[in-house]
């Protein structure tokens, strides 16, 4: 049986090898171990951890080698990060054991040439502690304090202020909530919170309304309340988002990037099941999991539609709800996702092109008087107002509506919100409101 050490191990290094998200790459493995819980449970410290602190990890180590840690073979930087992380962030860990299992790390993958290597720089990391670079250089300083790239740490600084970019970084270290919204077509808040507490799953109210954040509860399927679609996993911002759109009973709603189905399930809600809501992708396997996410609750209102939000179709009908939650960097998602930002910002920079082009052809749909959302879960103005902004100006027969939604502490910019960790206990969302111009 592997060790849970050699799983983390396997784990990052499959991560930065293929550029697969954590989340996903954990799962997949520990669904086919024999990991006891509490190994389980120390793969998925080890692996968020050190994706999450690579940056200061790397800063650490680079001051006890002779050459820059990028150079090293991948399996050593691994299994160097793995033990620095052991050393300066996770305090039952004795310090023999995180230096010793790193050894046996590389002497049991192919490396152990570096086992000496291994050994001294980690018992000098383990001397010396956490040490971060002077304050003089703001950049640098928040750079490996939060483990950020220096892009991105520039960018929010420059659009968001200092203030709120450090509050971001902050809030982007350590496991997320996971929230939860209400069927309210089967149960109430209350109701289920008490359901909750029988199967042995504390909740606490999340920062929107019929949303709960649940506190350790291992594999939320196996939940008896989850099976019976009393629920569904969603963070509040996108139930906010669901919110901003505004459905009412009765109306047509197009939801054009809907997959994995949450905010349609959320909107299928608002309208007490009453209407039609057409939920499109790309990629007919992703459209299955909406239908059995819908079937699961028990929302009849929910269509799927096979359709390329990039192209007008001519099969899609006219709404007076439209949802344009477009393919983004996820840059507000880091909490959930670490590896993230570690992206090519020249990639991103490509992005807002796709993204403009969708909404576009999204207006297409909206009847006189109907609403169009455009949303992202990016922290980047790029992606964000400069898409709204753009849309406006060459769209005289849409009108810009202030989300009715975030709260008085959310940040707002030309009748549009950004919805932040630290400020709304949320991921970070961006949620721009149209209405075209006639009666509804």
């Amino acid at each position: 049986m592997k060790s849970a050490r050699q799983t983390a191990f396997e784990i990052l290094n499959k991560i930065n090898r293929s550029g697969s998200y954590s989340n996903l790459t954990i799962d997949s493995m520990l669904s086919g171990s024999d990991l006891k819980e509490v190994d389980a449970s120390l793969v998925s410290a080890l692996v968020y951890g050190v994706l999450e602190r690579t940056v200061t990890l790397d800063h650490c180590l680079s001051r006890h080698l002779k050459q820059p840690v990028r150079k090293l073979k991948p399996q050593v930087l691994t299994a160097l990060r793995m033990g620095a992380y052991q050393l300066l962030f996770m305090d039952k860990i004795p310090p023999s054991a995180a230096v010793n299992e790193s050894v046996t790390l590389v002497r049991a993958n192919g490396c152990a040439f570096a086992a000496r290597l291994t050994n001294a720089v980690l018992r000098a990391v383990s001397r010396e502690g956490l040490v971060l670079p002077d304050e003089s250089d703001p950049d640098q300083y928040l750079s490996v304090k939060y483990s950020f790239p220096l892009w991105l740490v520039r960018l929010w600084r420059g659009c968001y202020g200092e203030d709120n970019a450090e509050g971001i970084m902050a809030a982007c270290t350590g496991r997320p909530p996971l929230t939860v919204r209400v069927n309210t077509q089967r149960t109430t808040a209350p109701q289920l919170k008490q359901r909750l507490k029988e199967e042995g799953v504390e909740a606490a109210p999340a920062p929107c309304e019929n949303a709960l954040n649940l506190g350790k509860c291992g594999s939320v399927e196996k939940l008896v309340s989850f099976q019976k679609g009393l629920f569904h996993v969603q963070d509040a911002a996108s139930q906010l988002c669901a919110a901003a759109l505004d459905p009412q009973p009765g109306d047509t709603v197009l939801d054009l990037c809907s997959a994995p189905g949450g905010k349609a399930f959320t909107a299928a809600q608002l309208m007490h099941d009453e209407g039609r809501i057409i939920c499109c992708d790309i990629h007919s396997h992703r459209l299955a999991l909406i239908k059995e996410g819908a079937n699961r609750l028990g929302l009849r209102s929910i269509d799927v539609a096979l359709n390329d939000a990039c192209t007008i179709s001519r099969q899609l009908p006219m709404a007076q709800r439209v949802l344009c939650d477009v393919p983004c960097s996820g840059l507000g998602i880091i909490r959930r996702k670490p590896e993230i930002r570690f992206k090519d910002p020249g990639e991103i920079d490509k992005l807002p092109k796709t993204q403009y082009n969708i909404l576009n052809n999204s207006a297409n749909y909206v009847m006189q008087g109907g609403r169009l959302v455009y949303s992202t879960c990016a922290l980047n103005p790029a992606e964000n107002e400069a898409v709204a902004q753009r849309f406006l100006q060459e769209h005289d027969d849409f009108v810009a509506v202030e989300p009715a939604v975030g709260g008085e502490d959310s940040y707002r910019s030309a009748h549009t919100l950004t919805l932040m960790p630290h400020r709304n206990q949320t991921d970070g969302f961006f949620i721009a409101v149209f209405e075209r111009r006639g009666k509804r």
